[in-house]
């Protein structure tokens, strides 16, 4: 016995015409647009939150990532992105504990400059003064560019890390970026 079968129909082609006499799909109502664009948002909201969750992770560990896990990248314009000519702010990472701890950067000149502490003056004419080791202050000139990565506790900033040249901070890990060849760096 022979099953009786629907009449065949040409291939179509994506994208091409209907094919005569074919109906007419109905197209999408602005509120199934919206509700299609809003699934989109979620998911890409999701998937963002996501690589945050990687890298966070990452940069508990104490090691030298930048925004996004990138090692080298970060406020040194590497890979991370761009923030290579950052003059100062502050940023939030790990304290290794299960912490956070707010961290401040700044790049600028030494306007002065004593054993125990330095103040540094950025190009915009942003003025900090921070409590450094006689360590970190050895071979330093006023005059010289640096970077310094601090933490603040009330009104003192203790710096964590002084490097000299521009060559920035790596938000989540140590505070230093990588110092032009030759350039010492001090931590301490």
């Amino acid at each position: 016995m022979t099953t009786p079968q629907a009449p065949s129909t040409p291939d179509q082609t994506w994208g091409a015409a209907p094919a005569p006499g074919t109906p007419q799909r109905a197209s999408w109502s602005p509120r199934k647009k919206i509700a299609a664009g809003a699934v989109a948002a979620v998911i890409v909201a999701g998937g963002g939150a996501a690589v945050w969750a990687a890298s966070s992770s990452s940069a508990s560990t104490g090691t030298a990532m930048g925004p996004g896990g990138m090692n080298g990248g970060g406020m040194n314009g590497g890979p991370g992105g761009g923030l290579g000519s950052a003059l100062h702010g502050e940023y939030v990472s790990s304290d290794g504990n299960g912490g956070y701890v707010t961290k401040i950067m700044q790049t600028g000149d030494v306007t002065e400059l004593s054993a125990t502490s330095l103040t540094a003056k950025s190009d915009d004419g942003f003025t900090k003064t921070y409590t450094i080791t006689s360590a970190q202050a050895t071979g330093l000139a006023t005059g010289d560019t640096i970077t310094v990565v601090a933490t603040e506790s009330g009104d003192t900033a203790t710096a964590t890390s002084v490097t000299e040249g521009q060559t920035g901070a790596q938000p989540g890990g140590g505070g230093q970026g990588t110092p032009p060849s030759g350039a010492p760096t001090r931590t301490g």
